[in-house]
């Protein structure tokens, strides 16, 4: 059974390039579900998505892109809660049942002395029933301290060697594939990526310069495509990739 695997960081529904043309934030939420209907997805892990909160701009993005895109399943994972009470953290959407789901944080430094943003992040770790096989999906949004990326890639490994069923893992790791501390993933998994055809960018969408995005999956798994669309809406381009299951 053929299964297409989306990854795409959306930047919380926002416009990238009229929001940067007019110097102010303004989300489309139809811009970035059209870019996610558009690739025919069966499983899309989306990281910086709001969930819902006082603010009006905080509402339930992951309903509205499930429910815009064609997804009947979907989860929201929080990995923090901005003052007062904002939501914000990674979703998965499916058109296949979530049997199960959960949401694990990753520790923080217990040291922040470096010169970087940093947040709190979370891997959201979803069973998927398709048919009568199974896929568990692992999606994560590393941060971009080198003390908390060490943390997530721990974290991460710790779920893989746990588990026991086909899996993948994908996000926005914040870290090009040559970054040494992506290593433990690369030794277990296979990187999409090497069914590219030739080498692709995913960061910023308009000129893109880095691949920091990814679609890992177990080697008993096959991969029979696997691509970068060239599509500016988001700050990201997305990942897809197409797995025989």
């Amino acid at each position: 059974m053929k299964i297409r695997l989306l990854s795409y960081n959306i930047q919380h529904c926002r416009d990238y390039l009229r929001s940067k043309k007019e110097g102010r934030e303004i989300l489309d939420f139809d811009l970035i579900a059209g870019a996610i209907k558009s690739q025919n997805a069966d499983v899309a892990v989306l990281n910086e998505v709001r969930g819902e909160g006082s603010h009006p701009d905080y509402l339930d993005q992951t309903k509205i892109l499930a429910e815009n895109a064609g997804f009947g399943y979907y989860r929201f994972g929080e990995a923090i809660k901005l003052p007062p009470d904002l939501p914000y953290g990674n979703a998965l959407l499916s058109k296949h049942p979530i049997a199960e789901f959960e949401v694990i944080k990753i520790p923080d430094p217990p040291v922040k002395d470096e010169n970087a943003y940093y947040e709190s992040r979370c891997i959201m770790r979803a069973r998927i029933k398709i048919g009568e096989k199974e896929l568990t999906v692992f999606g994560s949004h590393f941060g971009l301290a080198r003390s908390e990326q060490k943390n997530a890639v721990t974290a991460a490994v710790e779920l893989l060697d746990g588990c026991d069923t086909p899996h993948v893992l994908m996000g926005d790791f914040n870290m090009e594939p040559n970054n040494e501390k992506l290593l433990p993933i690369y030794e277990r998994m296979a990187d999409t990526a090497e069914f590219f055809g030739e080498v692709k960018y995913s960061f910023p969408s308009d000129n893109p310069t880095r691949k920091i995005d990814y679609i890992f999956v177990s080697l008993d798994l096959k991969v029979l495509f696997a691509d970068i669309p060239c599509i500016v809406a988001s700050d990201h381009r997305m990942v897809v990739a197409d797995i025989e299951l």
